[in-house]
């Protein structure tokens, strides 16, 4: 499937260059109307019936489901973050003393902190995979790390399936034969891939995944998705909130208490999950990527970037090769050389917005880009390098 630009969806203004949705997506313009569809019905209270607590949120969930290769959408609940899907998943996991995490270097915060006070209650280790030094075999190495410190002692690796800040590429396939062989568990974050890189939980059989809708699923802030394997069937959710019990449907009945949970991770579901705004703009937007396709997005980011990846590599900067990094997120290190805050004020000055690292920059992409694009960045960056 071949796909031109698509900023005519979005209300991006012309002389905006935006290169850093993994940071923040935009709204195109049918996820905004949807949202203003679900305040002009909350004004009108009157005509919110039962079934719009429920049916949305039942087809928001198939949507996910299908974007992430899963037959059984009950095995999906709607949370409002990642910090909210992990600690549901550390609520029903114990721990025995001297047990392993393993987590990778710099991982995002609501993947990390979660852990860190589970190893604190059952006295057990972190054990952080760092990023080897030597940039030439760079990704290629890491994951070897990551596969060597899988052993009896390992409960659980919690990782994304790219890293978050460069887009390196990890092996989750070689990963999960290694946790199962260990009978360990594997959690995936994928708000940086999930809607952007192709996915299947069908191919990496992962015990749980949470996802961030607000970046590559072009949702509000404040919206999540996570899968729960079949480990959690029986878990313990973090609340308990009445839409997640069975017959929660018939209002009538509310009092007489249900001591049965909906099924599979319907438990795990935040409540208020049914929101009238937030899950009409959460459709929309699902629509739309299901409807482009993660592998087209990643042949349309590569076609927009291959020229100024070779150019920007002439210049002396960092890339990791093709084979180990996404397309749609990757991380450049700058020359020494380079004036990097001249380059920032250069870059505000051309309405060009990406994310600095030190002396990484963050380029993350989509189909409202061009190659156009990546060029007035090259020039920026090209001009602030010190002879």
């Amino acid at each position: 499937m071949t796909v031109q630009h698509q900023k005519h969806l979005f209300d991006l203004p012309d002389d905006v260059i935006y290169l850093n949705i993994a940071s923040q997506s935009p709204s195109f313009k049918t996820v905004t109307e949807a949202g203003l569809e679900g305040i002009r019905q909350k004004s009108l209270p009157y005509t919110i019936t039962i079934s719009d607590y429920f049916d949305p949120v039942i087809e928001l969930r198939k949507l996910f489901a299908q974007l992430i290769d899963v037959d059984e959408y009950n095995r999906i609940a709607n949370i409002p973050s990642v910090s909210y899907g992990m600690a549901s998943i550390a609520n029903n996991i114990t721990l025995k003393e001297g047990d392993e995490i393993i987590l990778i270097e710099e991982q995002f915060p609501s993947n990390y902190y979660i852990w860190e006070r589970l190893a604190k209650t059952y006295n057990a280790t972190l054990k952080t995979i760092a990023q080897p030094k030597d940039t030439a075999n760079n990704v290629a190495k890491w994951n070897e790390d990551i596969l060597n410190a899988i052993s009896d002692k390992t409960a659980l690796v919690t990782m994304g399936n790219i890293h978050w800040s460069n887009g390196s590429l990890f092996n989750l396939k070689a990963i999960r034969e290694k946790t199962r062989t260990h009978n360990s568990l594997l959690v995936i974050d994928g708000s940086q891939s999930i809607g952007a890189y192709p996915f299947s939980v069908k191919d990496i059989e992962p015990d749980a995944l949470v996802s961030a809708g607000y970046k590559w699923l072009f949702g509000p802030y404040g919206c999540a998705y996570a899968y729960f394997g079949p480990y959690f069937d029986n878990g313990t959710p973090i609340e308990e909130n009445w839409c997640n019990r069975l017959n929660s449907e018939d209002f009538t009945g509310l009092t007489s208490y249900e001591s049965q949970y909906k099924p599979l991770a319907s438990r795990y579901a935040a409540g208020e999950g049914g929101s009238f705004i937030y899950v009409r703009m959460q459709i929309a937007a699902l629509k739309s990527v299901l409807a482009w396709q993660p592998e087209t997005i990643q042949d349309y980011c590569k076609s927009i970037t291959k020229k100024i990846v070779s150019k920007l590599k002439a210049l002396g900067c960092h890339i990791e090769d093709d084979a180990n990094r996404t397309h749609h997120l990757f991380g450049v290190k700058l020359p020494e050389t380079i004036d990097i805050d001249a380059l920032k004020e250069m870059l505000k000055a051309q309405n060009i917005y990406i994310s600095f690292r030190g002396q990484y920059i963050r380029l993350s992409c989509h189909l409202f880009n061009t190659e156009e694009d990546f060029d007035k960045l090259y020039d920026c960056i090209a001009s602030t390098i010190k002879s």
